[in-house]
């Protein structure tokens, strides 16, 4: 694919909670491949993040912490622009222009507004009602053309063309309509004591439902060990055996076999040993990412640049749209 031809890709990540296996396996280790077809934006969402209150010292600590593990895991600094989502003015100036141009209406149909009010009662405030506006802003800046999304954000990428074609539609075409985009299938990991429902970083109620990346490997380990199964004592990807089918997931997504060539590897053997080997498993992934996390980050002048470049390449883009934008507006241009 020639440069020329070659569309660009957004997504971003929170740095609330910290990267499970789950988010590494059903769309990080992906992320590392997109350099090949698309100029890729990966944005630490830090702004998004204290829609919820944050502690300021810890918030710091995992947002440098996700950027470091970001390169861990194989993405690379000079072939996709990685930075900090508060390094980048133009994501706030954007974002409040775009909700002149959004509709109660729209933001009060949003799903996900209604299920984190429930979640944070205490703290529902305007920012997480705008939420799917600084998120528009967040795409339209860079001139995206594609997004990766899952279902629970699907509705933030439908209200996000919305605003763009009705800016379109009054001002010209400033903003391109951003595409979503279903990556190379990432393996749909589940929880380990609670097997029907997905693994999330921000688990909070049980830490032995969640592998972390960051986890120490003895403590993986004991969590696949401790992961919910059933009483048959046969390995069979089903739906009747939820907590089975998942492990066979999981070892399928880290080896490279589908859990179909899984279940007839592990055929004749009894869960315990079958909890080994994809702890075994689990482990060979990890562990290169564990060690080279710890290798960067003691290295904190390359962490340094790499923030600081970061922000300057996306800068130089998001100011480019926003000075457009300004224009159409009637804002005084320099």
């Amino acid at each position: 694919m020639s440069e020329e031809s070659r569309k660009v890709i957004y997504s971003a990540m929170q740095p609330s909670g910290h990267p499970s296996l789950g988010n590494y396996l059903g769309a990080l280790k992906n992320w590392k491949d997109l350099k090949n077809d698309f100029d890729c934006i990966f944005s630490i969402a830090n702004m998004h993040a204290i829609t919820v209150r944050q502690d300021s010292a810890n918030l710091r600590k995992k947002t440098r912490d996700l950027i470091t593990l970001f390169i861990a895991i194989g993405l690379d600094p000079e072939k996709n622009i990685i930075y900090y989502q508060s390094d980048v003015s133009a994501h706030a100036e954007l974002s409040w222009i775009l909700n002149c141009f959004t509709y109660m209406g729209e933001l009060n149909r949003m799903t996900q507004f209604k299920e984190k009010s429930l979640k944070h009662n205490e703290n529902i405030n305007s920012g997480l009602f705008t939420y799917p506006v600084l998120m528009a802003a967040d795409i339209l800046l860079y001139q995206t053309d594609v997004v990766p999304v899952g279902e629970d954000q699907r509705q933030h990428l439908e209200i996000c063309r919305d605003i763009a074609e009705r800016f379109n539609n009054i001002y010209g075409e400033v903003f391109k309509i951003p595409e979503g985009y279903i990556p190379k299938v990432g393996a749909k990991i589940m929880g380990l004591q609670n097997p029907t429902k997905k693994m999330s970083k921000s688990e909070s109620d049980n830490d032995n439902n969640v592998i972390y990346l960051l986890d120490d490997l003895n403590l993986i380990r004991n969590k696949i060990k401790r992961s919910v199964t059933d009483s048959e004592n046969e390995i069979r990807f089903s739906e009747d055996k939820p907590g089975i089918s998942n492990l066979l997931n999981i070892y399928g997504a880290v080896t490279g076999k589908t859990p179909q060539d899984a279940e007839r590897e592990f055929s004749g053997y009894g869960y315990g040993k079958f909890k080994e080997a994809v702890a075994e498993a689990v482990i060979n992934e990890i562990k290169p990412i564990q060690e080279k996390y710890k290798e960067l980050s003691a290295d904190k002048s390359y962490i340094d640049s790499v923030i600081k470049n970061g922000a300057e390449k996306a800068s130089y883009i998001a100011n480019k749209t926003l000075k457009k934008v300004k224009k159409k507006v009637g804002f005084p241009i320099f």
